[in-house]
Order: C-alpha cells, then structure tokens, then sequence
C-alpha cells in the first residue's frame, strides 16, 4: 500500500543529495512531486528517474533566493496538480570557513537561501497545507544545536530554522498543519565525499583511512546514506508519523551531544 497516494509534495534542493532521495522516496509511496532546485540537467534526470518507476513528478528551475520565485513554485505545483499537501524546506548549502574570513556576503547568502527561501515559500504553500492538514518537514542539520568553529554561518542559519519549526508548530496548531524539523548529521553526499578526499590527500591516507578519521573527529557513530533521511521524511508525513508536531529531531551519529 502506497502511504502518500493521492498527495502532492513539494521538494526543494532536489536535484541532488538528501533531496533528491526524499523527492523520489515520496514519489515511491505515491505522491506526485514538484522538484525545485537550480540545476536543470540534474533535476531532469531525478524526474525521469520516478517515471521510469511508474511515480509522477515535475520539476521548476528556479533560484529560491529571488523573492519571486516562491510564489512561481506555488502557482506552477498547484497548475500541475490543484493543490500541495506537503512541502520539505531543504535546499540550501552554506559556505564553511573561519570566523573572521567570513564575508557579509557570505553570511547573506547563507541565510538568503536556507532560510528566507523556506520562510518564503512556507509563506505560500501555507494556504493549501491549512486547507488540507498538510505536512511541513524543514531540513536543518546537526549544526544547529552543536556548531562548531568551521559552522558559523551553517550553525546560524539552521538554528534559525529550528527555530522557525518551533514558531509554526504553535502556528500550525491553529490551522490543522503538522511542522517538524530534521536534523541530518554528516550525510553521504558528494559534498561529503569532496571533504573525504580532501582529508585522504592532507594526511596521505586511503578513502577509507580518511572516513575514519573523520568519524573519530567529528564522534558520531556513521555516515547517514541521503535515503536514510528520505525515509525519516516519509515516515513524518504519512499516516504513522501524525503525532510527531514541533519536534527538532536528530538523525545524526550522535554529534548532538546536548540534551
């Protein structure tokens, strides 16, 4: 039995990486899917992918960190199939670095998109999530509680979005729409595998030395695969996961250590 038939759920930064797994992990339980994200060729292929596996799916490219593009997404989702049911708030990357070599630039940017993206397009799929008690699921990350000198700015910007999940929650309370937040530690990305290898070549280490290594620093157990994540989403927003609402939940390793 397929849990989201009938849905329609809105995935952004799905071209790649733990929104990729989550658009075609929803897809897989029958739910029709809007992809968004900027890469073209990356999200032509995710949408071929669900459709080659009997799922319906369409894509926008689009910049989230332009103001208007929120509202484009709303309109093209509810042209392509009348009205939204779910939305995951999970693009968006921000920039790793020292404190003091850390642009305004770069602090605008990082919140431009992780943040006022989500907060945007939040903004305008709320009327469907309320007119159908729809779910909203925010993609954080570890950092949010935990930062670390490196996370300045990824640290912020996510501890903003739990922030922002605790606020709808109350909202959401009010208009029948279930808010929860996940908190994804070190995922298997390419991302990830960039830092590896970066690693493996300062410490003249194998792949596998170098994934040790950054296990023992960073003190979590393993590296999340993005359909780990997926799977946790799918769980939130089908029928068994009603009850989870304003929850911060970590899937990360144990790299939060605080309660």
């Amino acid at each position: 039995m397929k849990t989201l038939a009938g849905k329609t759920a809105i995935v952004t930064g799905a071209s790649r990486g733990i929104g990729r797994a989550i658009a075609l992990h929803l897809a897989g339980e029958g739910a029709s899917v809007v992809l968004t994200a900027r890469d073209t060729g990356l999200l032509d292929a995710a949408v071929e992918a669900i459709s080659a596996a009997g799922g319906s799916a369409i894509r926008i490219a689009a910049d989230l960190r332009e103001t208007a593009t929120a509202a484009f997404v709303e309109q093209a989702a509810a042209d392509a199939y009348g009205a939204v049911d779910i939305l995951v708030n999970n693009a968006g990357a921000t920039i790793r670095g020292e404190f003091e070599e850390l642009t305004d630039h770069d602090w605008q940017d990082g919140f431009a998109l992780k943040f006022f993206g989500a907060v945007r397009l939040t903004r305008a799929v709320w009327p469907h999530l309320r007119a159908r008690g729809g779910s909203l699921v925010n993609i954080a990350g570890s950092g949010g509680r935990t930062p670390g000198a490196q996370f300045a700015i990824g640290g912020s910007v996510n501890a903003a979005l739990l922030s922002f999940t605790k606020s709808l929650a109350e909202t959401g309370l009010r208009d029948g729409v279930q808010v929860n937040c996940v908190n994804p530690g070190p995922v298997r990305t390419a991302r990830l595998e960039t830092r590896l290898a970066r690693i493996a070549a300062e410490k003249a280490v194998s792949r596998e030395q170098a994934l040790e290594m950054f296990l023992t620093g960073e003190k979590i157990s393993r590296v999340a695969e993005p359909e780990e994540i997926a799977a946790l989403v799918g769980f939130i927003v089908g029928p068994c996961g009603r009850s989870l609402h304003g929850s911060l939940i970590d899937m990360d390793g144990g790299a939060t250590k605080t309660i």
